[in-house]
């Protein structure tokens, strides 16, 4: 332990001569000492969470360089409030541990430090999910295998699955983990086709302890990669690796992804995580709050509830609203008040009423823009002559839909799919027709588009 009290001060000597002496007192004058060294992890005490959070979101890598420049053996830094120090003190006493051979090669995990569950903001919309997730760090390979998280963007399914990482390397340092993205997965595979690295590809995925993926749904129409997911999916569950999956719908409904894969989505635990309420939305922006300002009353709870019931789709819009609010009140020394808020979020306000009126102003783009989006490709390929299955279905599914909700004729749905003959269009709209009749999933996906695009249920 003296140690490294002798190295952080060493590295707060350093950080006083590079940073702001404004930023350097705020920030690092006030963490004195070294709480505990658990499983190679340097625990520093913050104040409070403002701190800590601008400290794992600004300085946590920086620290981290700094700290292994001075060691032989790879550690990290890990930032605590006041409060979880205490509670750390009534668990147990604190230990210095022995640093582990080869450690550096564990932590290029993908992983974001500030998703954990103490910031996760529990509420009727995401309490399975996040119950589930707990339990599933807690017993990795054990409880639910694989654990699949759904749910429309921006509901927390990234952080809830990274929370799951953070915790199980906090507990156990040796646990080799995995967060990629699934473009970045198909992006190695292509890469390991090219350079007929498939050893190495391998080796990266099936080498783990927890394998996290994020938006699966991406795997849809790249056959390759998905058979090279199932045989990796198939190694990990073998050996009770923790797998964790995220997509923005239930595996029974993803599109384009070979059965035998969906399937083994569903062996496990399917939680979904749905719009959290008004109530729930204000205790995220308090929340949040406390993470953007050393003053968690800085807002009035009048003001937050004005935010929470404008911004309702998402998570990530509702935080960037009340960062907007809180940039512009305070550059430019306004008082927080709800007319204050109404003026920092005018822009984004006119924005999404435009976006909610679209549909019944016809504005066609927005029926391209959905189902384009829902099946993963660019409204560009959706309007080109290509001729391959993953663009000429849904460029018939749109044509069906534009049928549907807006009765416009053969000739003006042509030339919205630049020119094309009303004979081509009719095809389309019939083939469709018959699909809904014959097949059963996609009957379902096209009844949720039309709903999507302004077809009342």
């Amino acid at each position: 332990m003296e140690e490294f009290q002798k190295l952080w001060e060493q590295i707060k000597a350093k950080l006083q001569i590079i940073l702001d002496e404004d930023v350097y007192n705020e920030t690092f004058a006030g963490i004195t000492s070294v709480f505990k060294i658990v499983n190679n992890y340097v625990y520093l005490v913050a104040p409070n969470s403002f701190i800590k959070g601008k400290i794992e979101s600004f300085y946590l890598n920086r620290l981290n360089g700094m700290l292994n420049e001075l060691v032989q053996e790879k550690h990290m830094f890990k930032i605590i409030t006041k409060e979880q120090a205490a509670e750390e003190l009534a668990k147990a006493p604190y230990t210095v541990n022995s640093p582990e051979q080869g450690l550096a090669d564990k932590y290029k995990t993908g992983l974001n430090n500030s998703y954990t569950f103490e910031n996760f903001v529990v509420g009727a919309s995401n309490r399975l999910a996040y119950t589930s997730a707990i339990k599933v760090a807690d017993q990795p390979g054990v409880i639910s295998n694989p654990l699949y998280i759904f749910g429309e963007v921006g509901l927390g399914k990234t952080h809830l699955m990274q929370c799951v990482g953070n915790y199980i390397l906090e507990n156990d340092v040796n646990k080799k983990v995995l967060y990629v993205k699934t473009d970045q997965f198909i992006e190695d595979y292509a890469k390991a086709s090219v350079k007929k690295t498939f050893d190495e590809f391998s080796k990266k995925y099936e080498n783990v302890d927890i394998l996290l993926v994020d938006d699966i749904q991406f795997l849809a129409g790249k056959n390759q990669s998905q058979l090279e997911f199932f045989k990796i999916f198939e190694k990990l569950k073998e050996n009770n690796k923790q797998i964790v999956i995220t997509s923005d719908r239930p595996a029974t409904e993803l599109y384009d992804i070979m059965s035998r894969l969906t399937s083994r989505f569903s062996w496990g635990l399917s939680v979904d995580i749905n719009r959290p309420s008004l109530d729930h939305r204000i205790q995220i922006l308090k929340k949040k709050l406390q993470a953007e300002t050393s003053d968690p009353e800085l807002v009035p709870d009048n003001v937050l509830e004005y935010v929470a019931s404008i911004f309702d789709n998402n998570v990530r819009e509702l935080e960037g609203a009340l960062k907007r609010v809180l940039f512009y009140c305070t550059a430019f020394d306004y008082k927080f008040t709800t007319t204050n808020a109404e003026e920092a979020l005018k822009n984004l306000i006119n924005t999404k009423k435009i976006s909610n009126s679209a549909m019944a102003n016809g504005n066609f783009n927005a029926v391209l823009d959905i189902v384009s989006s829902y099946y993963h490709i660019t409204t560009s390929d959706l309007l080109s002559n290509k001729r391959t299955k993953q663009y000429v279905y849904p460029r018939q599914v749109s044509m069906y839909i534009l049928k549907e909700v807006y009765d416009l004729t053969y000739k003006k749905i042509g030339q919205i799919f630049n020119d094309k003959d009303h004979s081509t269009v009719i095809y389309s709209i019939e083939q469709i027709a018959n699909d809904m009749q014959t097949d059963k999933d996609k009957k379902t996906d096209i009844e949720k588009l039309l709903i999507k695009c302004g077809k009342k249920a």
